[in-house]
């Protein structure tokens, strides 16, 4: 993995899914003020700063280090919104997931939905864009990204090759196109939550 000795402490300490959950929410939102990034998971640690895929990364490291598959899996938005990436794990034949946003609602999942299918769905209702229309299509098989070099992902200065390569997966539809011509708006009061961020800008 190519981890240096303390960062390799860092990541043994993460031995389960919630601390995990934890490690990754208590980094600062990366809002790229410098443009487009995708840091490797060094240059997150180094930089404090994660967005979804950069925390979805170092998640997957974390189940990596514990022996755990490193899967991650596209969430992936439709008009013009921004896609989501999150790691997967399974407990007792169950799907999870660790989930870095800057929204309560695209957080952690518990591992309690039998399918792929079922656990992307549950970001579904929440997922809309400043229009309050909810916007969530399609998501990913697992993306394993074992087969990718520690230095384009773990210790490198980015993890661009993962961020396009996830895009090639075989993606699912969630909803078909008669159903979302006539989704409804949120509510007001969903604006309102919506307005909520954990880091602000």
């Amino acid at each position: 993995m190519g981890l240096s000795e303390k960062e390799l402490e860092i990541f043994s300490a993460l031995g389960t899914p919630a601390a995990i959950q934890s490690f990754v929410s208590a980094i600062p939102h990366n809002f790229e003020r410098n443009g487009d990034s995708c840091m490797s998971v060094r240059e997150v640690l180094a930089k404090r700063r994660a967005h979804c895929i950069e925390g979805a990364v170092v998640a997957a490291l974390a189940f990596w280090v514990h022996g755990e598959k490193p899967l991650l899996m596209d969430l992936v938005a439709g008009g013009g919104d921004f896609d989501h990436v999150v790691a997967l794990f399974k407990r007792n034949g169950c799907w999870g997931a660790i989930s870095k946003g800057n929204h309560a609602y695209t957080l952690y999942r518990d591992p309690i939905y039998r399918t792929l299918r079922e656990l992307a769905m549950s970001y579904f209702h929440e997922y809309y864009d400043t229009d309050g229309i909810k916007t969530l299509r399609a998501y990913s098989l697992p993306f394993d990204i074992r087969k990718y070099q520690p230095e384009e992902w773990v210790t490198g200065e980015d993890a661009w090759t993962i961020a396009e390569d996830i895009g090639k997966v075989r993606h699912f539809p969630l909803i078909s196109a008669h159903q979302a011509s006539s989704l409804r708006e949120i509510d007001d009061i969903e604006r309102t939550v919506a307005k909520i961020t954990i880091t602000k800008r």
